[in-house]
């Protein structure tokens, strides 16, 4: 029961018209008619609708019950969802689920483990696993193409999804928490392996990029150390330089 329920608060809460027509707005400054964009971490698909309004092609991975459920019966049918998580091999997992919560359920161990001393999370308990199918980004794009974009909200576990890929792709977001500075500043390191990237955050839901220009990591890096534990969670676009203009 209680699983539901979390499943539908998460509705309510993110579910929201309004928001997907903004993020839809910015997706269609992003993506081109036809670009090809993984949604990595769909929960209730409000950036997976977003990027198909934006006439872009989408495929969706969400592992967690009831979500992937919902997201197969719901989403457009020319959305290809995939029930599954990303990591950095093709191999069966297991998820830390918060039952209340959701939105945190994660397959990063150290995150779960780290999150009960972190602000913001002090009532969020992990009260159950989840057995999950794990497939790679490389994976991905060797079946449906390479992406212009990739969008990864997985709770910690972004590093693990960008060990998956081993090109750099046009654009890539991940998901910031102010209280893990420590995970966000190895998805950097990564991406900086990966290509030559330059940054703009987009802070909590507002689908506006903060900085008018694009900055370097040293920039980035001293923005998140400026930022509160207790602030929102929030998206980190990485773009590659050659992309610009």
């Amino acid at each position: 029961m209680s699983s539901w329920l979390g499943f539908l608060r998460s509705l309510i809460i993110y579910n929201n018209p309004q928001r997907r027509i903004v993020w839809k707005f910015f997706y269609r400054k992003l993506l081109n008619r036809g670009d090809i964009a993984f949604d990595i971490g769909a929960h209730v698909g409000t950036r997976t609708r977003a990027m198909r309004a934006a006439e872009a092609k989408v495929i969706a991975l969400e592992p967690q019950k009831p979500f992937a459920s919902y997201l197969a019966k719901t989403l457009p049918k020319d959305v290809v969802f995939i029930e599954a998580a990303a990591g950095a091999s093709e191999m069966d997992a297991e998820m830390a689920v918060s039952s209340k919560h959701p939105t945190v359920s994660s397959m990063r161990t150290e995150f779960v483990d780290d999150a009960s001393n972190t602000k913001g999370f002090e009532k969020v308990r992990w009260d159950k696993t989840q057995l999950v199918k794990m497939v790679t980004l490389d994976g991905l794009i060797k079946t449906y193409g390479k992406p212009s974009y990739i969008k990864i909200d997985v709770e910690g576990y972004e590093l693990q999804v960008l060990s998956g890929l081993s090109s750099p792709v046009p654009m890539i977001s991940v998901e910031y928490l102010p209280g893990f500075p420590n995970l966000t500043q190895e998805v950097i390191s990564r991406l900086l392996k990966l290509g030559e990237y330059e940054f703009n955050p987009v802070v909590g839901e507002n689908a506006k990029f903060l900085w008018s220009e694009w900055k370097n990591a040293e920039h980035l890096k001293s923005w998140l150390q400026a930022q509160p534990a207790t602030g929102k969670a929030s998206d980190l676009f990485a773009r590659l330089k050659s992309e610009a203009g």
